[in-house]
């Protein structure tokens, strides 16, 4: 399952900084604009304690974390929705992504320039939303063109509904507001699939500050978090140089005293995986064993037949039935015979929706 999240934001805020603790695969990070010019890809391990515990109960052979892919893209500056800048390749690039993981500059440093000359996040997401706003009223500008001959011929039944549909993103986009504000039906939303609006892409807000506000935050994280109330979107909070740091030591032992030292329960890149997990509403399922231990990645409310599938499609063809047991129940009585004797493994048929964290055994026959 193949869905990435795009890292967005202006030149110099720690896009580049972040996916470097991200991943293995290094993005230049310099301070200067423009030093990401092609999206970097990183395909990155999901930080999950119940593998953990899995592990330790079944000792397999080996143990293999869900995934999910991260794209650096290049930073954008005003005009990009004409071509300014990198403006063109930044909105190619995250238009082919599921979610925007969106950095916002929010801590002071005379040492690193900022592309408008100060410090205001808000007045830097506002000049990223206005560029995708610009481009996504581009996009429906010329669908309303094309739509409209075939709703006036009447020779497509869909057209009239398609027209009103996009003259509602025309108005919201016209407004200053997002794509995401208009909410469709299941209908609506299979007329409008092929669109692709930036706007529609789920967002979440990290805001980057020194490693001293990462308990209290500050004004400019208060002055974000104003600003989005009404995105139904998440606020995190990372320092980017602490998270870079961290991703210098070698050892997890090493790793684990500076998080004490900090004051940190775990790194800020693994909230930020977390968070972007849950952007992408998506959900995990293991299976267990001595020869492998597995997270297997799902779209929330997926079917028994539809996660199988996720495993091989020969699985989801040749569906039988789902033998579940509870994470709860299999760490507490620790092994699958001990869980089947106690009468906690659930047969569960085709109309089963998955539940994140059930440890499951698929029957199937091909």
């Amino acid at each position: 399952m193949a869905l990435q999240c795009g890292i967005v934001g202006l030149p110099n805020v720690g896009k580049s900084t972040l996916f470097n603790c991200l991943s293995n695969a290094r993005a230049q990070s310099a301070n200067y604009p423009f030093c990401t010019i092609e999206p970097n890809v990183g395909i990155i391990n999901v930080p999950d304690e119940r593998l953990i515990e899995l592990e330790k109960i079944d000792k397999p052979e080996r143990v293999v974390p869900a995934t999910i892919e991260f794209v650096d893209i290049a930073g954008l500056v005003k005009g990009a929705s004409k071509g300014e800048g990198l403006g063109n390749k930044f909105l190619a690039n995250i238009r082919e992504t599921d979610a925007i993981i969106h950095i916002l500059r929010c801590f002071e440093d005379d040492n690193v320039t900022h592309v408008d000359g100060s410090i205001d996040p808000v007045r830097d997401k506002e000049t990223i939303d206005i560029e995708l706003q610009l481009k996504d009223l581009e996009t429906i500008e010329s669908r309303i063109e094309k739509v409209a001959k075939k709703a006036k011929a009447g020779a497509d039944k869909t057209a009239s509904k398609t027209l009103e549909i996009l003259n509602r993103y025309k108005e919201v986009l016209e407004s200053g507001q997002a794509g995401r504000v208009v909410t469709l039906d299941e209908t609506e939303q299979e007329l409008m699939k092929d669109l692709h609006l930036l706007t529609t892409k789920p967002v979440l807000y990290v805001c980057n500050v020194k490693d001293s506000e990462l308990q209290t935050g500050n004004n400019h994280v208060e002055a974000v978090k104003e600003a989005v109330k009404d995105e139904n979107a998440e606020v995190i909070m990372i320092a980017a140089a602490t998270e870079a740091d961290i991703a210098e030591l070698e050892s997890y032992e090493e790793r684990q005293m500076f998080l004490e030292d900090m004051g940190l329960k775990e790194p800020g890149v693994n909230k930020l995986i977390k968070a972007a997990y849950r952007l992408l509403n998506l959900e995990t399922f293991f299976t267990t064993g001595k020869d492998e231990a597995r997270a297997w990645t799902f779209k929330k409310d997926t079917k028994a037949p539809q996660a199988a599938g996720v495993i091989h499609t020969d699985f989801e063809k040749g569906f039988i039935k789902a033998e579940v047991i509870k994470y709860d129940d299999y760490v507490s009585l620790r092994s699958e015979q001990a869980c089947r004797e106690a009468g906690k493994i659930a047969i569960e048929g085709k109309g089963y929706v998955v539940q994140d964290g059930d440890v499951i055994h698929f029957r199937f026959n091909v």
